[in-house]
């Protein structure tokens, strides 16, 4: 990956992040903060495993690149989501 790859990559990690969000169902409990840098390190990964897969470094747009970008962020948000959602305080129910 050279450095301008490495560039690009954490500028759309924001944007991946927010995309990743989006495409989950129901409201998420990680705030904005955690979701930029699950975008971060998705767009860091995806771009790694598109290079691995030889999709990487296309002519025009790299659409299979975002693609992967996004699911892996909608993973890793996803995944955070459930991982504090179990740490939350619940008030008990009373019977």
């Amino acid at each position: 990956m050279e450095i301008s790859g490495l560039v690009s990559a954490l500028a759309i990690g924001a944007a991946v992040g927010l995309l990743g969000r989006l495409v989950l169902p129901g409201r998420q409990h990680i705030g904005v903060l955690w979701t930029l840098v699950v975008g971060i390190a998705a767009a860091l990964l995806g771009s790694l495993l598109a290079f691995v897969l030889g999709v990487g470094d296309t002519r025009g747009v790299d659409w299979l690149e975002w693609l992967i970008q996004i699911v892996l962020a909608g993973l890793g948000v996803a995944a955070l989501d459930r991982a504090l959602a179990g740490t939350e305080r619940r008030p008990r129910r009373r019977t």
